[in-house]
């Protein structure tokens, strides 16, 4: 692990895991994305700010702008999801509230919006439950073999597809769940997507078009965080509650399950007491090592997703609720 972006409510931690610089004080955070081919480029959604983008590691950051359109990508809207493509990392994808995807092929200067999202017959039931008037692209994922292939969630509402790099979109499939918090894919099983949602993890092996549910032994079904093990499409975790109160607070409950079969483990060998843990953030390790979980009591590795070990230290300053994690 050579650089590791940790946001958290209300700041940036760029480090290699053992020591941390703060970045982005006092900002609301949502999201971050980076790619290990330009590891000192990064961005960053907040809430406050539109999308913030370093080109030196984190040591500065500005707002981008978005190009051809009205919208506010860099000062207006809140920025609440955002991927570089695994295909070409010059290709970032940024999703907001209100509902939208913006796109820009040029590694973050200039940005377009993909039109016609809201246009979806589905959309007239998105609704976000803490602002019932609105709603959010809370995730953006591509195919592992295809760089036009967009999954997209609506939190809440729906699971979006773009067979065509968001030239037309496909409305929610039957069965999709409707609270979609973090997508997956994996470049062995090209086919499937995975999602952690608030009505429970499912899992489809035909690129979205219809799903399964294995909850066996998830006893936690509000799920947020998601990772897959980079060698075994099989080996997945995820961060999971009994509801999002619970879910997005330092006082509430959270766990963290392995599934290699049929069935959900917990796997907090290592892992902090559950009581007082908010969700964490999983990602694969960018080593292919294994996952990485970012709580706010520390990062932690695992090699198998069932045994955890912290990474470096973590200061009380850090105690917030994790928002997002990119390792290059």
């Amino acid at each position: 692990m050579d650089t590791c972006y940790a946001a958290l409510d209300d700041r940036v931690l760029v480090g290699d895991g053992s020591s941390w610089t703060e970045r982005l004080r006092d900002r609301d955070l949502e999201c971050v994305a980076a790619a290990p081919e330009v590891p000192d480029r990064a961005f960053v959604g907040t809430v406050d700010s539109g999308l913030q983008r370093t080109t030196d590691g984190g040591e500065t950051w500005r707002s981008v702008e978005p190009a051809s359109t009205d919208r506010a990508l860099g000062g207006g809207d809140r920025v609440t999801g955002v991927t570089v493509s695994p295909h070409d990392p010059d290709v970032v994808w940024a999703g907001t509230e209100p509902s939208a995807v913006y796109r820009s092929t040029d590694g973050g200067e200039t940005w377009t919006e993909r039109e016609g999202l809201t246009d979806l017959d589905s959309e007239s039931n998105w609704a976000f439950p803490p602002r019932p008037h609105t709603h959010h692209v809370r995730w953006i994922a591509l195919a592992p073999d295809d760089p036009e292939r967009l999954y997209v969630a609506i939190e809440a509402g729906a699971f979006l597809r773009s067979p065509d790099g968001g030239e037309t979109w496909i409305d929610h499939p039957d069965g999709g769940r409707r609270d979609n918090h973090t997508l997956a894919v994996h470049p062995d099983a090209p086919d499937r997507v995975y999602t952690a949602a608030g009505d429970g993890y499912a899992q489809s092996e035909d690129r979205g078009e219809t799903w399964t549910y294995p909850q066996e032994g998830l006893d936690h079904r509000y799920v947020w965080g998601l990772a897959v093990h980079p060698d075994d499409p099989d080996r997945v975790v995820v961060s999971a509650a009994h509801g999002p109160q619970s879910a997005h607070s330092t006082s509430g409950e959270s766990y963290v399950y392995r599934r290699t079969g049929e069935r959900w483990d917990v796997a907090m060998d290592g892992l902090p007491d559950p009581n007082g843990l908010a969700r964490p953030v999983l990602s694969a390790d960018s080593d292919g090592d294994g996952f990485l979980a970012l709580t706010n009591r520390g990062l932690f590795r695992s090699g198998d997703g069932a045994t955890w070990e912290r990474v470096g230290s973590w200061d009380d300053a850090y105690e917030q609720v994790p928002r997002g994690l990119a390792v290059v």
